[in-house]
């Protein structure tokens, strides 16, 4: 990564925009925040780091430079990769140095500028640097505007697993700027649907054919409604992780060939075929899972050529099974954290699934 030190002197006063939508995560205490979305909201950000109070700030972008309004404060500029190659605790370490010498302290701000991953790793690193430093996010992927920007999980991976190590933190605000989406490629844009395929099952209803702004607040309501009644993953937390599990299991077998919005699609028509095998939803609402993945032109398949072993090892050691393994499930009551689901059904609905040959995506 590079660093180089820019203090500038910009205008604090908020740039005159159309309106844009605004969600409130509404904490307790000091742990609330607003969730910008809009075109051009990014430019909020000196804005926002005014009304912090912040003395200085760590800049950390995947993105290329210009992509990040100038906070107007003395800046330290860090580049950053996007991807899952770099969401593991060396690079939570180098970060942590990086703010160490700039001599950050807990009254400044960290801000994250990148996809998922680089909000996860950057959080992360804020949380621990001095026990915890102002962190922004501006997501700039389909994904993390729709998901991993907003609720406060932070986490890397371990060669074991994904995400199983992390803290929560939550950000000062999140700045969904949908200018920044205009250049993702195609093939990114889709992987973000995986996660709005999944809101369908758990709460947002029908998503498809609303303006993608419009598909990207009603994720943002949910995740803030949910995150409001559920800080720390105790109870209702765990809907959003609807079609995880079998979705993180993918990306580990494939060495995150498979995107995980892509993995998550997959796992979210297995939820549903799961959810069928253990008499919990009938053969209609199954076949809705497949209908609405296939609708976002997501891939329903698992790829060719994965070992069934790896993927049920790698779902004993998701986060949330606490005895033997554990989905997130529709049934009659709506959806739910399943404990201990039998291996025997687990396997059977695995075998039962499509194999593409064409590989991740295909």
């Amino acid at each position: 990564m590079s660093a180089a030190q820019a203090p500038r002197q910009v205008s604090r006063q908020a740039p005159q925009r159309a309106p844009h939508r605004q969600v409130e995560v509404a904490l307790g205490g000091d742990r609330g925040y607003t969730v910008h979305i809009g075109p051009g909201v990014r430019e909020l950000l000196p804005v926002v780091v005014a009304r912090l109070g912040a003395a200085r700030a760590v800049v950390v972008s995947a993105r290329p430079a210009g992509t990040v309004p100038d906070p107007g404060v003395p800046t330290l500029w860090l580049a950053a990769r996007d991807g899952e190659q770099d969401k593991t605790l060396e690079t939570v370490g180098e970060l942590c140095r990086e703010f160490a010498r700039f001599g950050l302290t807990r009254g400044d701000v960290v801000i994250s500028c990148g996809g998922g991953t680089t909000t996860d790793t950057v959080g992360l690193a804020a949380s621990l640097f001095h026990r915890g430093v102002p962190v922004v996010h501006l997501p700039t992927s389909l994904l993390a505007q729709v998901d991993a920007s907003i609720g406060g999980k932070t986490g890397v991976n371990l060669p074991e697993g994904k995400n199983l190590v992390g803290a929560y933190w939550q950000p000062k605000a999140v700045l969904c700027d949908t200018d920044l989406l205009r250049t993702l490629p195609d093939a990114e844009r889709v992987n973000g649907y995986g996660e709005l395929a999944r809101c369908h099952f758990i709460g947002a209803g029908d998503l498809r054919g609303l303006p993608l702004h419009e598909q990207i607040a009603a994720s943002v309501s949910l995740k803030a409604a949910v995150v409001t009644a559920d800080e720390r993953d105790t109870g209702p937390r765990h809907i959003l992780n609807y079609g995880h599990t079998l979705g993180h299991a993918l990306e580990l077998a494939t060495d995150f060939a498979l995107r995980h919005g892509e993995a998550v699609a997959i796992g979210t028509v297995f939820a549903g075929r799961l959810a069928g095998a253990l008499g919990r939803i009938g053969e209609r609402r199954v076949a809705e899972h497949l209908e609405v993945v296939e609708s976002y032109r997501l891939p329903t398949a698992v790829p060719a050529g994965l070992d069934p072993g790896d993927l049920v090892r790698f779902m004993r050691r998701d986060k949330k099974a606490s005895r033997g393994l554990a989905f997130v499930l529709d049934g009659p009551s709506g959806v739910e954290l399943v404990q201990d689901v039998p291996e025997s059904v687990v396997a059977g609905c695995l075998a039962a699934m499509p194999r593409t040959g064409t590989g991740p995506g295909g």
